[in-house]
C-alpha cells in the first residue's frame, strides 16, 4: 500500500487516541447542554446503505469514536475502513447533529467504494436513531450509515471453513446467483491441501496451493450430471474461474475470489469443519 504525503505530528496522535479510546455514556456536562444520544464512545462501522445500496464494511477496519467537548460540540476521529479521519461534531438536538470534516490520511486502499461512500455519508446533517447496541445515522437524502456498540467479529479463516458462494461478478457487473441455484455451490479449502463441494450442481473435488493471498485450485475432478438453468450457470462460472489462478480477500464472514481479467465470485462462511 503507498503512503502519500505525512500527516502533521498532531493529527496522527489524535487518530492513535482514538484507537484506545473506552466508551463514556451520557450525562454530565455542563447547565443547558443538549444530549448527546448516548452517541459518545467507540464505534464499529457495520454497512452502509446508499441508494437502496448495502456495503459492508471492511472487517474491523471502519471505526468511529465521538469525544465530548464543550456545550454541544464534540470531536469525532475514526477510519473510513484504510484512511484515518478527524471531523468537527455538532449536536443540534437530541435527534440531529451536523459534522464537518477536517483532516484525513491520503494512502491508496483496496476497497474504494466503501472508503469513498463512507467519507460522503459522514459529513452535514445527520439525524440520530439508536436501538439497543446500535446506531443509525441518516442523511437527508436517506442513505445510512450502521454503527454497533459491539466489536467487531473476526475474520473467517480460509481453510478448514465452510464457503457458500452467493454472487457472481463479471467486469463492473455483480450479480446474486440465479434463481434455484441459491445455496447450492459450496467449496471447503482442506489442511491436507485439497478443496472439494459443489459447483452448483456436480461435486468436485481438487487440489489447492495457498500461498499468501494467492489460491491456485488444481484440475477439477467432478461427478458428470447434465446441469441446466440457474446451477447450470453457476457450475460453468465457477469451473472457468477456479481454472484461473485467484486472489482471495476475507471480510469478517465474506470471501472474495478474483482472477486477474476480473471475474470473481464472492462466498459467506457457512460453518467451520470439524
Amino acid at each position: 500500500m503507498r503512503t502519500l504525503p505525512l500527516l502533521p505530528a498532531a493529527l496522527v496522535a489524535v487518530l492513535a487516541l482514538s484507537a484506545t479510546a473506552t466508551a463514556c455514556g451520557d450525562g454530565g456536562g455542563t447547565p443547558g447542554t443538549r444530549p448527546f444520544h448516548g452517541f459518545t464512545g467507540p464505534w464499529t462501522v457495520e454497512s452502509l446503505t446508499v441508494d437502496g445500496k448495502k456495503l459492508s464494511a471492511p472487517a474491523s477496519a471502519a471505526r468511529l469514536t465521538v469525544e465530548r467537548g464543550k456545550g454541544d460540540e464534540a470531536e469525532a476521529t475514526g477510519n473510513y475502513g484504510c484512511n484515518g479521519f478527524t471531523s468537527a461534531v455538532v449536536f443540534d438536538s437530541a435527534s440531529t447533529l451536523r459534522v464537518t470534516p477536517g483532516a484525513t490520511t491520503e494512502m491508496a486502499c483496496d476497497d474504494l467504494p466503501f472508503e469513498t461512500a463512507y467519507r460522503s455519508l459522514f459529513r452535514g446533517t445527520l439525524t440520530v436513531e439508536r436501538s439497543g447496541e446500535t446506531i443509525t445515522l441518516k442523511a437527508p437524502d436517506g442513505n445510512l450509515i450502521a454503527l454497533s456498540s459491539k466489536p467487531p467479529a473476526p475474520d473467517a479463516p480460509l481453510v478448514a471453513t465452510r464457503w457458500t458462494v452467493d454472487s457472481l461478478i463479471k467486469g463492473e457487473t455483480s450479480s446474486s446467483v440465479p434463481a434455484g441455484a441459491e445455496g447450492r455451490a459450496r467449496f471447503t479449502v482442506a489442511a491436507d491441501g485439497n478443496v472439494s463441494g459443489s459447483l452448483g450442481c456436480n461435486r468436485f473435488n481438487a487440489s489447492a496451493a495457498v500461498e499468501g493471498n494467492r489460491l491456485t485450485v488444481g484440475p477439477l475432478t467432478t461427478t458428470r450430471m447434465a446441469c441446466e438453468g440457474g446451477p447450470g450457470e453457476v457450475e460453468r462460472a465457477l469451473t472457468d474461474l477456479f481454472a484461473s489462478p485467484l486472489n482471495w480477500k476475507i471480510s469478517g464472514d465474506a470471501l472474495t475470489l478474483t482472477a486477474s481479467d476480473g471475474r470473481a465470485a464472492t462466498a459467506k462462511a457457512a460453518s467451520a469443519v470439524e
